[in-house]
């Protein structure tokens, strides 16, 4: 958990002078039960608002997620597509069906579990809200939320124009426009985005710099409908089409691949939400309705190499998964108001009910079935949920929250595979918060947050293909998992100095798992000498993970700000034998670096032009709870000089300036290259190398 000092040497120059000017920005967070300022929120939350998003030139997700303290990612695709929040998350998924640690939320959508959707044309706020959110979202954000929000619609008409160039034939073209549709009733936004990448690698073999190509279009509409007074209806519809390639691994370890199939990454998303707020003198209603329809493609060449590179000792193989998600959600959340308080006017309350329905149907074509793979996973959600917050005193508040959520799951597959459950679980929320009068927020407490139960369905399907009785008696005790449940403890300190132009948001946080969820797969030789894998989950006996995140903001003059984030995180299993047998007994967890860190600012140098840097650094951390091979600690290095003057802004830009070989996935205990006799060595994805660009913006 050590953390370089000489990241924080910026931070410490910077404070040694003390400028008065202006104040930052009030944040306000969404994704809780009520709009709260980040300041009042009474747990460890990070917020990237639209100004940041794009002065890091960022398209997805994965290029803003480094600035954010203990939140990892986990790639083995072409983006980011499942997230580790305090070492909590998932790394993967192929045959078996996801029950996600963390929710992703856009625009109310349920996407948990479908990263690739996470483009940032015409994002307004991410929000990362770190801890189990039992009570506020249930079984999908046992270790944490990320709700990303749109823009929303004005009542001033506007259009903008927005695009980009980059090294590796990179570009994207943008197009904005808001404004009445009927004068004070009807407000309208539109955003339409379509970005294009080579993808940073080459296919040696079929000379092709495409492979792993980026191909992403994005179209946001909203519209807003004032209805009346104390009444607003708002309908956002998403419609994003990711059409990427899959050509990350080499078996060189380079960027440079052998793949005679190289595989895609495609995903076809169509969702529409309709939300109803209305003001009631005795209550505050919000009702919200939401579907979505999701197509994807997930496949690779599993040799990562082509026919003819060593013939007596080749194989040739290649996986395709094909899956739909149909999701449909509907929520009512119930408000007090000034009339409705409880305990004399000092409680506080909210409550409500929700359900969601997931549909997910899968078709896998593979080169050693005999015939196609499939299988449907059907899952039903219901829960009650409520808050209240108890003024004890005027300093003093008391929030306390509980859901009760009843889970039914339903998987069938084509090798005979037939598994029900429904299960009823629990979270809960108990903080105790004293607000200073100047201000400054200080809370500790306790949440419960849950994860459901699952099938090994490849397991079970694999205990009749083996003779091997050891084999087969390991295969059937793997055959099914138990919930996860976890308690987390936390303290926190938010406070504004120097008149609001100094924020700082500590935590501290000790999480307690049990029955913790390990993802591992079994490794399995074919007769031609190759290996085959059969991914599972299992449950240890428990886990601890705790750390803190601390959090500057520093408005230092009119022409500069800074800012300095670090996650301290030390996450080991306590007791947990592996399913070969090794003694697992305080190692550390997988993709759960010891320390995260990130500073930069933003530096006004005229009227017109500004640059910005950002430095970021990560720790090392283990790829898998299966094998020993870790990462490399690394340190990127983006900066930006912009221009502005009046509708225009025109930037250049450089991300990983450095140059930093840095992985977003591995691979350590098989071997895939037939040149050198499938010996055991390691295998990395690599992240985005430097990659220098210009952006410019008109806005009518």
């Amino acid at each position: 958990m050590k953390c370089p000092v000489y990241l924080l040497l910026p931070l410490l120059l910077a404070t040694a002078s003390h400028v008065r000017s202006g104040e930052l920005s009030e944040i306000l967070v969404t994704a809780e039960l009520r709009e709260t300022r980040l300041l009042d929120q009474s747990s460890s939350t990070s917020v990237l608002t639209t100004d940041s998003i794009r002065e890091r030139a960022a398209q997805h997700l994965e290029e803003v997620l480094n600035v954010i303290p203990n939140l990892n990612y986990a790639s083995g695709a072409s983006r980011a597509r499942f997230f580790q929040i305090r070492g909590i998350g998932e790394r993967s998924q192929f045959q078996e069906p996801l029950n996600p640690s963390i929710g992703l939320l856009l625009d109310g959508v349920d996407f948990s579990g479908l990263g690739a959707i996470g483009t940032l044309f015409d994002v307004e706020q991410v929000e990362v809200l770190r801890g189990p959110q039992g009570t506020l979202h249930g079984a999908n954000a046992l270790a944490g939320l990320i709700n990303i929000r749109s823009a929303a619609p004005e009542a001033t008409p506007g259009l903008s124009l927005q695009g980009s160039l980059a090294e590796y034939d990179t570009w994207s073209l943008g197009i904005v426009g808001t404004g009445p549709l009927i004068e004070e009733r009807l407000l309208y936004r539109l955003a339409v985005q379509q970005y294009r990448s080579d993808g940073h690698y080459r296919n040696d073999f079929l000379q092709r710099d495409d492979t792993n190509r980026r191909d992403e279009t994005t179209v946001r509409g909203r519209l807003r409908w004032l209805a009346g007074d104390t009444d607003t209806v708002d309908l956002s519809l998403l419609a994003v089409d990711v059409d990427n390639g899959y050509d990350a691994f080499s078996l060189d370890n380079n960027r440079r691949t052998l793949s005679d199939e190289p595989g895609r990454d495609r995903q076809e998303t169509a969702a529409v939400s309709l939300q109803w707020t209305g003001q009631r003198d005795a209550l505050d209603l919000e009702a919200t309705l939401s579907t979505a329809n999701t197509d994807s493609e997930y496949s690779f060449d599993e040799d990562w190499s082509f026919v003819g590179i060593a013939p007596d000792l080749e194989y040739s193989s290649f996986d395709r998964y094909l899956r739909e998600r149909d999701s449909n959600s509907a929520q009512l959340r119930l408000l007090s108001t000034d009339r409705s308080r409880l305990f004399g006017g000092r409680g506080d309350w909210a409550a409500g009910i929700y359900h969601l329905a997931d549909r997910e149907d899968l078709r896998r074509q593979y080169t050693y079935l005999a015939g196609d793979f499939s299988s449907s996973y059907d899952t039903d959600t219901s829960a009650v949920f409520g808050q209240v917050d108890t003024a004890l005193t005027d300093t003093l508040t008391l929030v306390s929250g509980l859901r009760l959520e009843q889970r039914s799951t339903d998987y069938r597959d084509s090798n005979g595979v037939s598994h029900r459950r429904d299960r009823d679980l629990w979270g809960a929320r108990l903080v105790l918060e004293y607000q200073r009068p100047a201000g400054a927020l200080f809370y500790a407490g306790v949440s419960r947050g849950y994860r459901g139960n699952g099938v090994n369905a490849g397991i079970l399907a694999s205990v009749e293909t083996t003779t091997n009785p050891a084999l087969q008696q390991q295969l059937a005790g793997l055959g099914s998992f138990d919930e996860e449940t976890l308690l987390n403890y936390e303290a926190g300190y938010k406070a504004s100095y120097r008149n609001g132009t100094l924020q700082t948001r500590l935590a501290l946080f000790y999480m307690d798992r049990e029955d913790q969820q390990v993802k591992g797969s079994l490794v399995l030789p074919r007769e031609d000498g190759s290996t085959a894998f059969i991914d599972h989950t299992n449950n240890a006996a428990r886990g601890t993970n705790y750390g803190l995140e601390l959090e500057l903001d520093w408005l230092a003059s009119e022409r500069l700000s800074l800012y300095a984030h670090l996650g301290l995180l030390d996450a080991t299993f306590d007791r947990y034998t592996s399913p070969d047998g090794t003694d697992m007994a305080g190692r550390d967890q997988a993709h759960a670096p010891g320390y995260q860190a990130a500073l930069g600012g933003r530096v006004e140098l005229s009227r017109q032009l500004y640059l910005r840097v950002d430095v970021e650094a990560r720790d090392s951390f283990y790829f898998s709870d299966r094998y020993d091979m870790r990462s490399d600690a690394y340190e990127l290095v983006h900066m930006r000089l912009g221009w502005q003057q009046a509708q225009w802004e025109i930037a250049l830009w450089g991300r990983n300036l450095g140059d930093t070989d840095y992985a977003t996935r591995g691979f350590g205990d098989f071997g895939n290259d037939p040149r050198k006799g499938y010996i055991v060595e390691p295998y990395y994805q690599f992240g985005e190398p430097r990659s220098l660009g210009i952006s410019a913006s008109y806005t009518f």
